[in-house]
């Protein structure tokens, strides 16, 4: 079945609200823990079901932000699935109180548990406003970040097809790119001010009701980071700081030399080579078909995903008015279905979605499969961004079908963008805790925030008076400050974590191949340090990590990939 053919209906909140609450009852008053397995399946049922009609509302609704039935749908969803959470926190603490839980435990093992534990602690009846309203300002940013337009070479384009601009050749080209964009997003800057001054405030709100100092402990509990902490996470920065941006600094210097500027400027940042930055070859048609050939060619398990997401077409990759921004995988979990959302632009971003995004999926698609509760299908998100970012690097045999004559090109930009992203993602993680440590901050403070993290982490950047980014507003572009709170270190993590895949394939492809299947296929059954352990990793956050793991990488990317176009 294709996913243009899935049906979609409203849920009924009051009938799964009542068949919710009778499985409470019928938990608490289970005669043995065989009933009571029985009653945590039935309920998954249940909840896949309404699990599965609001993936598919939501979906379409990203496809198309001013469908207007898909618009009502969404807002149904940020209106009733806290209730329904409600309910399902009651079942859960039936679970948790059982008396028979020596016997859960055996069955689905105590990881289960511990999750649950820590989820009980972000949720209660009294917040269900609260959350509502921040479901709202949620959406409300994603429809004002899609809306936004820009105006480029007599034309009016949405944000997402400015990408093209910014890579182009001509200085003056990529200056004017950016200058439109920032114009765009200064317009509308008031609102995300505004829009971000609620969220900041409706979260900590949150926060203090549910018993948490700040939003940022909280933060960190919804995410389900079950084996390390804010300090952990601080520890991991500071290494970032002190080893990794030199390294990027060294990868920066390179950069300008090799387009031979004096010095980079803002709209210098992603402008690789003097003739442009690589391309894939070919119509967005073409990309496709050769993603589904580099599928094929790279193992019996990637070639049975590839043809059940292209045949089932569970993807919408193709930039259009009106679309949301950004992309995702999600997943469908009625039909076992991933689903894959982008905005192919004409840059080698469109490869990265069949690499990355697809490496969700294929990670997604695996676990769907596992004959085991939904919640332990899904690990923690650092551990999902370790199968993308990895397979990233996994499939770099098979990037000739994408970029011909172009491969090497492409092959040193994705190393050096690697390094250099993670320094960002450590700012975006920096700013996110000083916003909730210190809710009480104006706008202009905020901005100040964020000027002094480029310094920290991207000491090489020149904004030249750039509208909106030279005074320290750019932060209101990156959605998952918005959307998703304390996401964005998990691409961090993750991304150093595929340097140690990257680096082993190119010892040992079957090693590297067999050891990220192995990684994958634990799903959410153990927790990322386990799951790191067990595959004979180095966690990024232990002391000395990233000087030893991105010092390799630099080592092979200076001596091998970069001597290409050493000028």
């Amino acid at each position: 079945m294709k996913f243009s053919e899935l049906e979609y209906k409203r849920p009924d909140i009051a009938e799964i609200s009542e068949k919710l609450s009778a499985l409470t009852e019928k938990m608490i008053a289970a005669p043995d823990a065989k009933a009571q397995i029985e009653l945590i399946l039935e309920k998954e049922k249940l909840m896949s079901d309404f699990g599965t009609n609001a993936t598919i509302a939501s979906i379409r609704h990203t496809i198309d932000t001013r469908d207007a039935f898909y618009e009502a749908e969404n807002d149904f969803f940020d209106e009733n699935g806290p209730v329904l959470e409600e309910k399902a926190q009651e079942f859960m603490n039936a679970v948790l109180g059982s008396k028979f839980r020596k016997e859960l435990e055996e069955k689905f093992g105590t990881l289960l548990f511990i999750n649950m534990e820590m989820e009980k602690k972000t949720f209660s009846p009294e917040i269900i406003p609260l959350l509502q309203k921040e479901n709202a300002l949620t959406s409300e940013y994603q429809k004002l970040y899609a809306t936004t337009t820009a105006e480029i070479d007599g034309k009016v384009l949405p944000i997402t097809k400015l990408s093209p601009y910014k890579q182009n050749p001509d200085r003056a080209v990529r200056k004017a790119a950016y200058e439109a964009e920032g114009k765009a997003f200064e317009g509308r800057s008031a609102d995300f001010d505004r829009v971000y001054a609620e969220l900041v405030s409706v979260r900590t709100e949150i926060a203090h009701k549910l018993g948490y100092e700040n939003f940022v402990s909280l933060a960190y509990d919804r995410l389900g980071r079950n084996c390390y902490d804010k300090n952990k996470v601080a520890a991991f920065r500071d290494q970032i700081a002190k080893d990794m941006v030199p390294i990027v600094a060294g990868a920066k210097e390179r950069q300008r030399a090799r387009i031979g500027v004096e010095k980079l400027k803002f709209y210098d940042d992603v402008f690789m080579f003097t003739d442009g930055n690589p391309k894939p070859h070919g119509t967005s048609e073409d990309i496709l078909a050769a993603g589904k050939e580099m599928y094929h060619a790279l193992s019996k398990e990637t070639k049975e995903f590839i043809d059940f997401m292209y045949d089932g077409e569970f993807f919408d990759v193709l930039a259009k008015d009106g679309k949301a921004p950004g992309g995702y995988c999600t997943e469908i979990s009625g039909y076992k279905a991933p689903f894959v959302f982008s905005n192919f632009n004409g840059t080698s971003g469109d490869v990265d979605v069949l690499t990355h995004e697809m490496g969700h999926a294929f990670a997604a698609y695996r676990a769907l499969r596992q004959d085991t509760l939904h919640e332990l299908k899904n690990p923690t998100m650092e551990t999902c961004e370790c199968h993308s970012m990895s397979m990233e690097f996994l499939t770099a045999p098979y990037h000739e079908l994408f970029f011909k004559e172009d491969t090497k090109k492409y092959e040193l930009s994705h190393a050096e963008d690697s390094l250099i992203f993670i320094p960002y993602g450590c700012m975006v993680d920096e700013f996110q805790h000083v916003m909730y440590e210190r809710p009480e901050l104006s706008p202009d403070e905020r901005h100040e925030v964020w000027l002094g993290l480029e310094k920290k982490y991207r000491p090489y950047i020149d904004f030249d008076n750039i509208p909106f980014y030279s005074r320290g507003a750019g932060w209101q572009r990156q959605l998952h400050i918005f959307m998703y709170p304390f996401y964005y270190i998990d691409y961090c993590i993750a991304q150093t974590v595929s340097f140690e895949f990257y680096m082993l394939s190119l010892k040992d492809r079957e090693q590297a191949w067999a050891k990220y299947l192995a990684f994958v296929d634990k799903a959410g059954t153990a927790t990322f340090e386990d799951i790191m352990k067990s595959a004979g990793l180095v966690l990024p956050y232990e002391e000395g990590a990233i000087a030893s793991i991105a010092g390799e990488l630099d080592d092979y990317v200076k001596n091998v990939l970069a001597k290409n176009f050493e000028v």
